[in-house]
């Protein structure tokens, strides 16, 4: 095993002069990063920070993200990730969680009894050269509200070290360039953007989401992974033929995605504008017990699945948490190979079950060939008159329609069928009329399923994530 700081320290010798991230005009190499990061850590460890500390980072999309990172693995301490547009209460709630001594990307002051160290800090020329060689316990700390809505944390199982004879995980092209369009606080864009770096890839990194951008930072870096989620690849494929057309993708190898249901008909788009071959989907949570990974060719021949599981087991049971007969839907419950945890929470307590099984209140089935099949959370399955309806079903269908943005599902309260469904649409009026969605939807869904009520709005409904917050969503509405 070796350090992700030796490891980087590795490349930069091979390569010191080598790029490891781009962020619009600003670049950054491998000799460079660790300057920086060492400059960084000394800066840290002279507030306080150790072995074993939690560091909050609330910066975006940024090479000083990635800096604070190596800064803090050199102490052998924990990035712990949040949005840099948390409301302060928000921030305050998950700072509490972490109790960390520094808070990174924080105005100076606005951390109660804490250093903060503000956005576009830079931290004076230092030796590091006496920092111990030390490895940090846990490599990542990100945040969740899961579907409580509760903020947790999750501490990685897995220290801030890698077996440097592995092959490359999540088909890296060692020499090649991950393309990341993500917000770097979630967990799937820091992890997919650490291994390209760990693994001798470049980061084209994105301040944020752009549907001709993404495609413009292709093209001019030469990307070969590239990292989505469905409402990305959705945004995209809506372009204008013409300028889908205008860009040159042929550097691209694989296009990973997760984090949301993709509904089939964008997949089946990708996929015959790409190739199957380019096609990669991974289903798993930030706990990471296991994880499900599916081709563009098998998702052709098990169509609307996530994969099989890869390493790990899982189960599918009723309410009364009995085994269900292949094809049947209920609660999916992961159980990892390990002997050690693949997380801890901070925050929360897990849903387990004996034999070692852990549920993230997903719903599923799996088929004949051990292929899963993904519902809603249980919390988000909406009852109305004795039906169950998976609200991720309805939305994949109202997403088809050109006109429409983003949207959401939710059930409220009906004193006849006990909840109706209530659609949210990212779109207006003019663009399509309730009566023209309700017949575009009557070619896709069964009658109980359409919405019995629509709602216009002119925001994005999915952060850049790709997750819609149901439950905040139907609170909001409940309340009023």
């Amino acid at each position: 095993m070796i350090s992700f700081v030796n490891q980087l320290r590795r490349l930069a010798a091979e390569k010191p002069d080598s790029v490891a991230i781009t962020c619009q005009d600003e670049s950054i190499t491998r000799a460079q990063l660790l300057e920086r990061g060492g400059d960084l850590a000394v800066h840290l460890r002279s507030l306080g920070v150790t072995t074993g500390d939690l560091v909050t980072v609330a910066l975006p999309n940024s090479i000083d993200w990635f800096v604070s990172y190596v800064a803090i693995w050199l102490l052998g301490a924990t990035p712990q990730p949040v949005s840099s547009r948390l409301p302060q209460r928000e921030l305050e709630a998950l700072i509490e969680l972490a109790d960390p001594p520094v808070v990174i990307g924080a105005p100076e002051g606005t951390v109660t009894g804490r250093h903060a160290i503000p956005v576009g800090f830079r931290a004076p020329r230092a030796d590091a050269s006496g920092l111990p060689d030390v490895i940090s316990p846990a490599w990542k700390a990100p945040t969740s509200g899961g579907s409580t809505g509760r903020p947790k944390l999750i501490v990685s199982g897995d220290p801030a070290a890698m077996d440097e004879t592995a092959p490359p995980p999540l088909m890296m092209d060692p020499g090649g360039c991950l393309v990341m369009p993500g917000p770097l606080y979630h967990n799937g864009p820091a992890v997919w953007s650490w291994q390209a770096l760990l693994n001798g890839l470049s980061v084209a990194l994105m301040p944020r989401f752009d549907a001709e951008g993404t495609l413009s930072e292709i093209e001019r870096h030469r990307g070969s992974v590239l990292y989505m989620v469905p409402t990305m690849m959705k945004r995209i494929w809506r372009l204008p033929e013409d300028v889908r057309g205008r860009y040159d993708l042929s550097s691209l190898r694989i296009v990973w995605h997760l984090a949301e249901p993709c509904p089939e008909w964008l997949k089946q788009c990708w996929i015959d504008w790409l190739g199957a071959e380019r096609i990669m989907e991974l289903y798993a949570g930030t706990e990471a017990q296991t994880a499900t990974v599916i081709t563009g060719a098998e998702w052709l021949a098990h169509r609307g699945s996530v994969g099989r599981v890869q390493p790990g087991s899982i189960l599918i049971t009723d309410e009364d948490g009995n085994e269900v007969p292949v094809g049947e839907m209920g609660e999916v419950w992961m159980r990892s190979l390990r002997g050690t945890p693949t997380y801890r929470y901070v925050g929360a307590t897990a849903r387990t079950r004996e034999g070692g099984w852990e549920s993230l209140g997903d719903m599923g089935r799996l088929d004949a060939d051990g292929y899963l099949y993904l519902g809603d959370r249980a919390s988000d399955m909406i009852l109305s008159g004795g039906a169950n309806i998976y609200p991720a079903e309805v939305e994949a269908a109202i997403q088809e329609h050109p006109a429409v943005q983003s949207c959401a599902v939710i059930g409220l309260p009906d004193e006849d069928k006990g909840a109706v469904i209530h659609a949210i649409i990212e779109a207006t009026r003019s663009a399509v009329s309730e009566d023209e969605l309700r017949t575009f939807l009557a070619e896709r869904l069964v009658t109980y399923k359409i919405p019995r009520t629509f709602e216009y709005v002119d925001f994005a409904l999915r952060g850049d994530d790709g997750k819609v917050r149901r439950s905040a969503l139907r609170a909001e509405r409940v309340k009023e």
